[in-house]
């Protein structure tokens, strides 16, 4: 597995004084995933939960919904001049039976540490179909629960403590409770691992749970919410104007701005319950 954080020699200036230090940054590596060896996509990624990642991927892209329709992910040796694996090529083999990605959707499989939906031919391609409805999932939340989330989402952050470099997602129980937290330079990449986690589980749909990410809710992470059954998605930041659109299409509950006891419930606000449990 490739390295998790980096250190490097910096010049660190404090008012009138200046020093050299080392500084531990959050490593930023390229992840090929390959599907039954032929190359799907390329993501920058922080190395880590990359079977995790790839599958989550895969749930994302509507590509599969359980665990038995994967049969394998593993590393493949990386292109160095010495020959050995630098852990940043997966392939992963699909069931007999179980579909590739679609042709059509004319996408161009690079995704940046930034953005998850780069190269989608249209917003058509991007409403991908999803197995599971969430707008039928009651999910009551109170708001003191979701007000509660980002501290806890932080205090399990490990690698965020010694960089300050990662994004994070939560899965919460109703209750506020974490079931599984995942770290990464990218917030979708995030999201793919901590929704891989739970196909790899056997835990899809994620009925009755809340999604707490760190910085803004965009577009692609209503998107993946929606993919995995989620029914909740909380975020310390803004949403975009599409998150919140397809937010209310689906019927997910997109909360905004978590921080303290404030928040803006963008849709889906019948779920929250405003009385302190």
């Amino acid at each position: 597995m490739g390295r998790v954080t980096v250190k490097r020699r910096v010049l660190r200036l404090r008012e009138a004084a200046a020093a050299h230090r080392v500084d531990v940054l959050a490593a930023e590596e390229p992840l090929e995933i390959r599907l039954d060896g032929k190359p799907l996509t390329i993501t920058m990624r922080t190395p880590g939960d990359d079977f995790d990642l790839a599958a989550g991927f895969l749930v994302s892209e509507g590509v599969v919904t359980s665990a038995e329709e994967v049969t394998a992910i593993r590393y493949c040796a990386g292109a160095t001049a010495d020959g050995s694996n630098t852990y940043n090529v997966l392939d992963v083999r699909l069931a007999a039976g179980t579909s590739p990605p679609a042709t059509s959707l004319e996408r161009n499989f690079y995704t940046t540490s930034s953005c998850g939906v780069c190269g989608k031919a249209s917003l058509d391609a991007v409403r991908t179909v999803a197995k599971w409805r969430v707008d039928g999932d009651p999910a009551p939340v109170t708001a003191e629960v979701i007000a509660a989330l980002p501290d806890r989402l932080r205090a399990a952050q490990r690698v965020f403590d010694r960089t300050g470099g990662l994004h994070a997602a939560g899965l919460f129980t109703l209750g506020g409770d974490a079931l599984c937290v995942r770290e990464d330079v990218g917030r979708h990449n995030a999201v793919d691992k901590l929704v891989g986690w739970a196909l790899r589980d056997g835990r899809l749909p994620l009925a009755s749970t809340v999604l707490m990410v760190s910085g803004r809710a965009s577009f692609e992470l209503v998107q993946k919410a929606v993919m995995a059954g989620i029914p909740i998605l909380a975020a310390v930041s803004a949403p975009s104007s599409l998150a919140v659109e397809l937010a209310a299409e689906t019927g997910l509950t997109l909360i905004g701005f978590v921080r303290g006891s404030s928040m803006n419930v963008y849709t889906g606000e019948g779920r929250v319950d405003l009385v302190p449990g």
